[in-house]
């Protein structure tokens, strides 16, 4: 008898401690809200490095079907509206977008000085960009909302280079669009069956004109499938509302432009409608 009653207490500790843990993990892998035009938010949660990294998703959870997935790399300034204002843009497409969190607890950076020291880790080592990102990945994998054998990547600004890295070491993904990004990074293309979108200020001082020429080089002699798209009197950040307001707080020769970032939405929309369909 007090070999059952032990054994019986036993079962029940354990079953609430079972409960408990699945119900902690599920607290800290997704937290879902629905928003009032239809469109599910999840905060995708995982630790890398002992650091808590929040990325952001949004998707049509009422759509049926898996849903083809885009990957939103952000400016150096981290996970501000912006960025989050894409990804919701994104997923009223009919997209499963998130913006993935580089620097953790979806930090948003204000002060240039701290933006360029932070992202400048990942350029200096870009095993940890990838790490990053495939963190990201392996969360969009188990995700019963998600194609993912339809992925694309869009980068804007530092994270249009790391859009451009990630297609070069890699040939997972249909398309990657870099806008007002950095081209060329040390990391050379190495294939050639990604698609690659690229969306240029022709006046951007932070990309100069020998960047971009090394760049054409470099994925003419990759056979790279590109289309490159320069826009005349664009500045870095051309595509950003708040570059403007930013540019003066800071003295940074960046600047918003409506023409360009309308075209460039609009030719960022129509590519991921080609390669993703």
């Amino acid at each position: 008898m007090r070999y059952y009653n032990f054994a019986l207490i036993l079962f029940v500790l354990l079953g609430l401690l079972v409960s408990c843990s699945k119900k902690e993990h599920s607290q800290e892998s997704v937290a879902q809200t629905e928003t009032t035009d239809g469109i599910t938010l999840e905060e995708l949660s995982y630790d890398i490095n002992g650091v808590t990294h929040r990325s952001y998703a949004a998707y049509d959870a009422q759509a049926g079907t898996s849903l083809p997935v885009v990957i939103v790399l952000p400016e150096w300034w981290g996970m501000t509206d912006f960025i989050k204002e894409k990804v919701h843009a994104f997923a009223k497409l009919g997209y499963y977008a998130v913006a993935v969190d580089y620097y953790g607890e979806a930090k948003e950076v204000e002060d240039p000085a701290e933006a360029s020291k932070l992202s400048s880790h990942f350029y200096n080592i870009p095993i940890d960009a990838r790490r990053m990102f495939d963190a990201v990945k392996n969360k969009i994998i188990i995700s019963p909302n998600a194609d993912f054998n339809k992925m694309a990547i869009v980068g804007y600004c530092f994270g249009g280079a790391q859009a451009l890295n990630m297609a070069r070491l890699s040939d997972d993904f249909k398309g990657v669009v870099s806008v007002h990004g950095n081209l060329q990074t040390g990391i050379r293309a190495k294939n050639n069956k990604v698609q690659y979108l690229v969306l240029h200020g022709n006046e951007d001082s932070f990309v100069p004109k020998s960047e971009v020429e090394g760049f054409k080089k470099e994925m003419d002699s990759a056979g790279a499938n590109m289309q490159f798209i320069g826009y005349e009197g664009a500045k870095h950040a051309f595509s950003n509302p708040k570059a403007d307001e930013i540019a003066k707080k800071y003295n940074l020769d960046i600047a918003h432009n409506p023409q360009a970032a309308k075209s460039s939405w609009d030719r960022t929309v129509q590519f991921l409608q080609k390669v993703l369909r």
